[in-house]
């Protein structure tokens, strides 16, 4: 039962968090409700940092989730620049690193998000190598962006997933010269797989990136703390004045793992284990966005997903399963990318190994279609690049579940929402 009297905290200040405590006033909760966030800037969005606000066409506050202003109209107690270093379950307790302040709770919200994951080579102190994940990182990586561009300078990229390809188009934006080393066989091959990873790569191509497929780096040289190089285990040298490390993120388990809470495998890719309504094993905390690894109805599998619409709907849903309300989570997963003149959509899960047919609606030689990723007949995800107002119906082929005809699929001439079960 919740009553006015009740403290509701949410530990991170990313999208999740600030939708939750937004969804708890609007679903009448009239308690306390605390956000502790460990960096400064109020809650923002983190698409922006690589897209937008990197490229220099958006400012700063069009990143926010709120205004400044929203948080005190809505009594929502704001703690910025505090970290949370101890979870006590069994007293109902978070507390603060900064000065060991007890924080009692009477339901918990973990919404601590990723953090990029480091390289683990020769040079990586040097003060060169650039992460993203928040505003500091995206602000200082603008200006070195910049001065490569100015400069002639190179941009060496380890890794060809979404932040590094939209770093790599920020980077030709601003003049820099751009190298980008990837393990896989094709950028993004652990989301599209080698059919379509070729279709960015050609676009990268022809806007002047280098790719080295099939490689990993081995060491970053450098001398008197400045980057001149990166290494790969092929022997290359290749020339570099930055680096940035985009070789995935680690969801931030520490607090729930020390408090004993279940966490995902890490082989399945980790997180805090919750049911389908965002509860992690203790029946009064909840986690949300990147760090929660939920069951999907749909898939038949436990996913973690790091993707904006995911902490922009989990936030909600978790604050409504505080509230003691029903909730089952199950939005299909969904995320967009922007690289020059090319914007997409993408809808559903399908890792290499989970499909067993590609079929492609349009011409994806002039980047303009629509990819379904199919098993047994069944589209498990679709990716429409540069066609537009078609997400809701792939969504909802994802969600009809029944088997579809792959030449029906194909054809633009059917509409797809006739292919809907």
């Amino acid at each position: 039962m919740v009553d006015a009297d009740q403290t509701f905290v949410i530990v991170g200040g990313g999208l999740a968090g600030a939708k939750a405590a937004e969804t708890l006033r609007a679903e009448g909760f009239r308690g306390r409700v605390i956000l502790i966030s460990d960096e400064r800037d109020h809650p923002y969005e983190r698409p922006p940092l690589s897209k937008g606000y990197l490229l220099g066409s958006a400012d700063r506050d069009s990143a926010l989730v709120h205004e400044a202003a929203w948080y005190a109209a809505h009594d929502i107690e704001l703690h910025l620049g505090q970290t949370v270093d101890a979870l006590d379950t069994a007293a109902r307790t978070v507390r603060l690193g900064d000065d060991g302040t007890l924080v009692p709770y009477d339901r918990l919200l973990l919404a601590t998000g990723a953090e990029p994951r480091r390289l683990d080579v020769p040079g990586t102190d040097l003060a060169g190598v650039h992460h993203l994940r928040r505003f500091a990182h995206a602000e200082r990586l603008k200006g070195v962006l910049a001065a490569l561009g100015r400069d002639n300078g190179h941009l060496l990229i380890a890794g060809a997933g979404w932040i590094g390809l939209e770093v790599a188009a920020a980077g030709r934006h601003y003049g820099a010269e751009v190298t980008v080393v990837e393990p896989a066989p094709t950028p993004l091959y652990g989301v599209l797989g080698p059919e379509l990873g070729n279709v960015f790569a050609e676009l990268h191509r022809e806007h002047g990136v280098r790719f080295q497929f099939g490689a990993k780096l081995t060491e970053i040289v450098g001398q008197d703390g400045l980057v001149l190089a990166a290494r790969t285990e092929d022997g290359e040298e290749h020339p570099a004045h930055a680096v940035l490390a985009a070789i995935g993120a680690a969801p931030r388990t520490a607090l729930a793992e020390s408090a004993g809470l279940e966490l995902a495998p890490r082989e399945l890719g980790g997180g805090i284990a919750v049911d389908a309504s965002l509860r992690t094993s203790d029946p009064h905390v909840f986690a949300a966005g990147d760090v929660a690894a939920f069951p999907h109805p749909l898939f038949g599998a436990r996913l973690r997903v790091e993707h904006w619409a995911n902490a922009l709907n989990g936030g909600p849903a978790a604050a409504r399963a505080m509230l003691g309300r029903e909730v089952v989570y199950d939005r299909v997963p969904y995320f967009f990318s922007d690289q020059y003149d090319l914007g997409m959509e993408y809808s559903g899960w399908a890792p290499p190994g989970a499909y067993d047919q590609v079929v492609i609606r349009g011409d994806a030689g002039k980047r303009e279609f629509i990819a379904f990723w199919l098993k047994d007949g069944r589209v498990l995800a679709g990716m429409n690049v540069n066609v537009w107002d078609v997400t809701p119906a792939i969504q909802d082929l994802i969600r009809g579940g029944a088997p579809v005809d792959p030449d029906a699929l194909s054809d633009p001439r059917v509409a797809l929402d006739a292919l809907v079960a």
